[in-house]
């Protein structure tokens, strides 16, 4: 096993915070040809750089993860030092094994390093680079990284399609063990939800055939284009928290966690956007919330109620604009995942069953938000999406609309009678 090499400047976060922003890494040698980098960013989290000698005084340079700047490591899109070392060498060893960068037969495996390194430098958001590295580490590399792309075929992608959608959803497991997967109920709605999850697995390896076509990698994209996505899998689904529950759920959730709860029901804002946020990004003259990290990687303005605007107020008072705004009780920053106990634990305190995720809290704000009437196109625009195609999708049956109106005045009544019993809460 290859020794952890040791380097002051970038071995911990302290040390990277104090270099100076700029364009070229800063690169460590690994072994001769092989050498580990540091981009730093002028805002955001850096990234790890492989830079390898392949000859004829030339080098070629791959991102292969963001850098533990902010948030923990977890051993796939999030690297510290040590692993990233290790990551750049195991690349070292495929890059000999499939001649990646030479003459030959480009794999699946291939394609799919070559798709990440475009991802990243298209600047494409860090959600959906770490999305793809994940779906394909779990789901595409260990059953197809081997296979020739030219001599895959439609029966073979669906054969593994088909596979994919019957495998019970994965859970957090430690680095060494086997694989665990959550217990789902064999009925309807969870075949779906699997079935949406191949969809988007399947839209990922597709994509990174597509880009290795596209390159002149392989001669014909037949294949893939023979093999067609689950259909009817995407009903739009929304679960959102009454006012008096999202009450409780504020009230039970532990202090620190408290402030990011209230923050995304004031916001909409997806978790890993609060926990970016810095001071600076609140302006109390404006009453707005600058979001610059989105999964669309394009910036946007939340525009706050005045309630909001108080809230935000005494979070940020009396503090620099570049501290993190939003942090955990001993001052770390909240990393990824860090919220699904927090939110689990205080949605059972709060008695609200079956347990919320934190992109409900989301759900609750555009839901209360179209039920008062605010036009869709307004909180589109404030939930950061492009169009309301989205908000359509998920929220247009809550706006009041000329059906709406026409059925509650004229549908047919019966003279029912209905009991007095209500639900509490």
């Amino acid at each position: 096993m290859a020794r952890t090499i040791r380097d002051a400047k970038l071995e911990t976060r302290a040390a990277r915070s104090r270099l100076k922003s700029r364009g070229k890494p800063y690169y460590k040698s690994l072994e001769p040809g092989l050498h580990l980098g540091y981009r730093k960013p002028v805002s955001g989290a850096g990234k790890w750089v492989l830079r390898q000698y392949v000859g004829d005084e030339a080098y070629d340079v791959e991102t292969i993860a963001t850098v533990d700047d902010f948030s923990d490591s977890d051993g796939v899109a999030i690297l510290d030092f040590r692993q990233a070392q290790a990551v750049a060498r195991e690349r070292m060893v495929q890059r000999a094994r499939t001649g990646a960068g030479k003459s030959g037969p480009w794999t699946v495996a291939d394609a799919m390093n070559a798709y990440l390194g475009f991802l990243e430098g298209d600047g494409r958001s860090p959600h959906t680079i770490r999305d793809a590295r994940c779906r394909d580490l779990a789901h595409i590399q260990p059953k197809l990284g081997g296979d020739e792309i030219a001599a895959l075929t439609a029966e073979r992608l669906r054969r593994w399609r088909n596979d994919l959608a019957k495998q019970p959803r994965r859970l957090r497991t430690r680095k060494g063990e086997t694989q665990k997967h959550r217990d789902a109920p064999d009925n309807d709605d969870a075949r779906r939800a699997r079935r949406a999850s191949a969809n988007r697995t399947w839209t990922t390896l597709r994509a990174a055939l597509n880009h290795a076509f596209a390159e002149g990698k392989v001669e014909s994209d037949i294949a893939w284009r023979k093999v067609k996505p689950f259909k009817a899998v995407d009903a739009a689904r929304v679960r959102y928290l009454s006012v008096a529950e999202a009450k409780r759920l504020i009230n039970a959730s532990e202090p620190d966690f408290r402030l990011l709860v209230q923050a995304a029901l004031m916001t909409g804002a997806r978790y890993g956007t609060l926990t970016q946020l810095t001071v600076a990004d609140f302006n109390p003259d404006a009453g707005t919330v600058a979001i610059r990290t989105s999964r669309k990687s394009k910036p946007y303005h939340v525009v706050l109620t005045s309630e909001g605007s108080k809230f935000f107020r005494q979070v940020c008072a009396g503090r620099t604009g570049d501290e993190v705004m939003l942090c955990r009780s001993d001052g770390a920053a909240w990393g990824m995942s860090h919220q699904l106990r927090p939110i689990e634990a205080a949605s059972e305190r709060a008695k609200i069953s079956p347990p919320v995720n934190f992109h409900c809290l989301r759900h609750t704000w555009a839901s209360h938000a179209v039920m008062n009437g605010v036009p869709l196109t307004v909180v589109a625009k404030n939930l950061g999406h492009v169009d309301t195609r989205m908000v359509e999708k998920h929220y247009g049956h809550l706006a009041e609309s000329y059906i709406t109106d026409a059925i509650r005045t004229g549908g047919p009544r019966f003279g029912v009678e209905s009991s007095n019993v209500s639900p509490i809460g």
